[in-house]
């Protein structure tokens, strides 16, 4: 899973990157994006090795893509922002970056960066219609020709949308349609979750209402302030937490909202070598399950032995005793993986 970190500059992004991922931003790379990787913290998957005592421990991970900011200002910076944004289309999903250090207005920002994805998804529809326009003036089979035209009918109902302010997932594209965009990596189509960067006051008070209406799922963290108290002893930095009234630290809360909020779960497999998390998309099926772990295993399916984890907690982590209770399941093909399903694919 490829997670875009994206914001106008002077958000914060590149300290959200280097907070999320240990990985320090290199001003070489971010023209081009820069990428880290993080584990996707899991109690759960803990208290279950506990258990088991595993040789290994693997939980599922996410990367992390770090891009240029970008510029607010006229016509000529929303063209360069569009190149930047052009990096993100082959990531999974989007992590929007608020600056809630120096401005308050979260909702503003958020419609003004919505309005450059938007502007980025209009000209490279746009850019297409003359290129099927110019097919369609060539004698072609009229399997062909039928082709090109509902393609260019797609493109104009798809541009007149942008021009009317209206993103890709809100137009309820058709799966016949949705063939014709797919090579474009529409922006507006990803899944997005907005954090909103805190500086070292107000990251205790709610989220504006106006904010949540348009992003329900965001999310907020004092990133600068965790990542220089986490760089203190124990002693002082308990002390300067106390001060500031800050609790617990939200780096491993914001990971597991972001893996969530974009439509990611895991699933896990245990045993004495291994204990581990799979990440997969919600809604898939034991089948995709399967092929997370090996091809093989998905090509050769028969079917795979399901407990929930608040049944295996109940049981005390015991197969036996999952199965003695009668809460082990058979599951064939077409059982939808819930989270945190614990599993043996046969």
């Amino acid at each position: 899973m490829k997670v875009g970190l994206v914001g106008f500059a002077g958000s914060g992004k590149s300290i959200v990157f280097e907070w999320l991922t240990g990985v320090a931003p290199d001003p070489a790379k971010v023209q081009n994006g820069q990428l880290g990787s993080t584990k996707v913290p899991d109690e759960r998957l803990m208290r279950m090795a506990v258990k088991y005592d595993p040789d290994k421990l693997t939980l599922a991970e996410i990367q992390f893509l770090d891009t240029p900011g970008l510029m607010s200002g006229g016509e000529d910076d929303r063209k360069d922002n569009a190149r930047r944004l052009g990096i993100l289309r082959e990531s999974d999903g989007l992590c929007v970056v608020l600056n809630g250090y120096s401005e308050t207005d979260f909702a503003k920002q958020l419609v003004r960066f919505r309005d450059e994805l938007l502007f980025a998804d209009l000209e490279i529809v746009s850019n297409r219609i003359p290129k099927v326009n110019a097919q369609l003036r060539k004698t072609k089979p009229a399997k062909e020709r039928e082709a090109d035209e509902f393609e260019l009918a797609t493109l104009q109902r798809i541009v007149a949308a942008f021009e009317a302010g209206q993103a890709a997932h809100q137009m309820g594209i058709k799966p016949e349609e949705e063939k014709c965009l797919r090579s474009f990596q529409l922006l507006t189509l990803k899944p997005e979750i907005v954090l909103v960067n805190r500086g070292d006051t107000g990251f205790a008070d709610p989220l504006p209402a106006d904010l949540l209406a348009m992003a329900p799922t965001a999310v907020q963290a004092p990133v600068k302030l965790e990542k220089e108290l986490k760089d203190l002893d124990e002693e002082t930095r308990t002390m300067f937490m106390a001060d500031l009234g800050l609790t617990e630290f939200s780096r491993d809360r914001v990971i597991r909202a972001i893996f969530s909020s974009l439509g990611r779960i895991v699933f896990f497999t245990a045993g004495k070598k291994e204990v581990r998390s799979w990440a997969m998309d919600k809604g898939g099926d034991a089948v995709a399950a399967a092929a997370c772990i090996h091809n093989d295993l998905a090509a050769r399916f028969v079917r795979a032995r399901v407990v929930s984890y608040a049944d295996y907690e109940a049981c005390g982590y015991s197969d036996k005793e999952a199965k003695s209770r009668g809460l082990e399941r058979l599951e064939g093909k077409t059982y939808i993986v819930q989270d945190a399903d614990c599993m043996e694919i046969l």
